[in-house]
């Protein structure tokens, strides 16, 4: 068994704990006023950030049971993704059916996991799809992601920009993934940043947003760090690292300014910010990588779904194949570990 009753409570999905930092009961997150006094004081030391990143792979590292259980929480943790150009209605189906069941049965048995009812925290589409995969996802509690906003570049006029995150919301998406113009980060324009991501979180309602930052178009971990402050200021339930279609995608140092910024930000407001980490996460260790992240700079918290998720497609195929590793001694061939 990888893990007895209690640890089985604390992975199951509709188990919820008090997201607290600090010893202080934080709320989810709501609009405050823009603050340009804390956006300019915003600062990072990047060798210092740097020297932490390279570190964190060498400080620790689970093994045997443990290992399982930390993969086991980054399935759950989540967002299964297709975002091609050549995606298709039965992709989007087939993608659905692995989301409700990521691991196959052998595996769930192995595990001794069967009371998990274990699933992905969210299927991750184009608009064009919400559809498909709200009507292919029915009778499970898994809510379908759209990409928003003129994903990947986010250069539409922002009326279309908006209509498009209402259209969405209308199809039956429950995540909204927007993109923020990144020329308004160059510019030091920080109260246009501010406008576009509150009309945004204006058009998604009671749909969660996830502000996408584009992190390797900002040039500068300050400016990575100050575009964050101005969306959770905004109001974004999530920040993201990457839409996955820029040459960098995300980073450890790119995650450590953008979970510090989520701390201090619940420290100065009582708010509770997520965070997703998208684009180049392919494989099991990277997914303990980033859990490791998740739990020293903000606790445990921030290990459940609702605070967290990763933007992921393959990864899931490395992390079965470490999990039937665990269970028989022996590596299986990939294309036994199918995506969908």
């Amino acid at each position: 068994m990888v893990v007895n009753q209690q640890e089985q409570h604390s992975l199951g999905a509709p188990a919820l704990i008090a997201v607290e930092l600090n010893g202080r009961l934080l709320e989810p997150n709501r609009r405050i006023p823009l603050n340009l006094e804390w956006v300019e004081e915003v600062r990072v030391n990047t060798s210092a950030v740097e020297r932490r990143a390279a570190t964190i792979d060498t400080r620790r590292s689970v093994k045997k049971q443990w290992q399982a259980a930390w993969l086991v929480r980054a399935i759950a943790c989540m967002d299964l993704t297709t975002l091609s150009g050549d995606d298709s209605a039965e992709r989007v189906r087939r993608l659905c059916a692995k989301a409700r069941h990521p691991l196959q049965e052998h595996i769930v048995r192995g595990l001794g996991i069967e009371d998990l009812n274990l699933t992905t925290g969210a299927v991750c589409v184009y608009h064009a799809f919400v559809e498909t995969a709200v009507k292919a996802l029915e009778g499970t509690n898994i809510p379908v992601a759209a990409v928003s906003t003129g994903f990947p570049a986010g250069l539409s006029p922002l009326a279309e920009r908006v209509q498009e995150i209402r259209r969405s919301v209308e199809a039956g998406a429950q995540e909204i993934d927007i993109v923020i113009t990144r020329a308004h980060v160059f510019n030091g324009e920080w109260q246009a940043l501010y406008d576009e991501v509150a009309a945004f979180k204006d058009a998604c309602g009671d749909a969660h947003m996830k502000a996408i930052l584009g992190t390797g178009d900002l040039l500068t971990l300050r400016n990575v760090a100050r575009a964050s402050v101005v969306a959770m200021m905004a109001g974004a339930d999530f920040i993201k690292t990457s839409t996955g279609k820029e040459a960098v995608n995300a980073t450890i140092p790119v995650s450590l300014v953008m979970v510090r910024a989520i701390r201090e930000y619940a420290e100065r407001t009582g708010f509770a910010v997520g965070f997703k980490p998208a684009g180049g996460i392919k494989t099991a260790k990277q997914a303990l990588t980033w859990l490791y992240v998740m739990k020293d700079e903000l606790g445990r918290p921030w290990l459940e779904p609702s605070l967290f998720r990763f933007g992921a497609s393959s990864m899931l195929a490395d992390i079965e194949r470490q999990l039937e590793h665990y269970l028989t001694g022996r590596y299986s061939a990939a294309y036994r570990h199918p995506i969908a």
